[in-house]
C-alpha cells in the first residue's frame, strides 16, 4: 500500500463562506484554519495548498470570552529602537479594521513559512455582511451549529 500525495492539478479548491455573527473568536479561528489548510479533506498533503478559499462576513460582530476585551494585547513594532507599540483587542475592534483580530487569531494557527502565507492568502474577512465574491458561488457553512459552546457568550462592553 503505497502513501497518497495530491499532484497540483488533482486539488479541488471550493469557496465557503462563514458568517462569524455571536461566534467565539478562537473556535471560529481554529475552523478556519483547518479549512484554509485542507485537513478536512481526505487527500489532504501536508507540502501542498490543498485547502478551500474561505470568506468570513460579519467580523467585526465576533466576540471573546471572559475579559480579552480589555486584557488581550496585541504588540508590533515600529522598527525603531524602543518603538514596540501596543493595542488592545477592544481598541482593534473599535477601530476601523475590526477583521483583524480574526485575521490575526487564524495567522498564528498556520505554519509559518512560505505554504503558511500563500494559504493566509485564501482568506478574506469583511467587517459587513457584503462580500465581492458572490460570482463564486461560495458554500456557506453554519459553524453556530458545530458546537453549542460557539454561540452562547455575551458582548461584554
Amino acid at each position: 500500500m503505497k502513501t497518497y500525495s495530491a499532484k497540483p492539478s488533482e486539488i479541488e479548491k471550493k469557496w465557503v463562506l462563514i458568517d462569524a455573527e455571536g461566534l467565539v473568536v478562537g473556535r471560529l479561528a481554529s475552523i478556519i484554519a483547518m479549512r484554509l489548510r485542507g485537513k478536512h479533506k481526505p487527500s489532504y498533503t501536508p507540502h501542498m495548498d490543498c485547502g478551500d478559499n474561505v470568506i468570513v462576513i460579519n467580523a467585526d460582530k465576533v466576540l471573546l470570552t471572559g475579559n480579552k476585551l480589555l486584557k488581550k494585547v496585541y504588540y508590533h513594532h515600529t522598527g525603531y529602537i524602543g518603538g514596540i507599540k501596543e493595542r488592545t483587542a477592544g481598541a482593534i475592534m473599535a477601530g476601523k479594521f475590526p477583521g483583524r483580530v480574526v485575521e490575526k487569531a487564524v495567522e498564528r494557527m498556520l505554519p509559518r513559512g512560505p505554504l503558511g502565507r500563500k494559504q493566509l492568502g485564501n482568506l478574506r474577512v469583511y467587517a459587513g455582511a457584503e462580500h465581492p465574491h458572490a460570482a463564486q458561488q461560495p458554500e456557506t457553512i453554519d459553524i453556530a451549529a458545530m458546537n453549542p459552546k460557539n454561540h452562547n457568550f455575551r458582548k461584554v462592553s
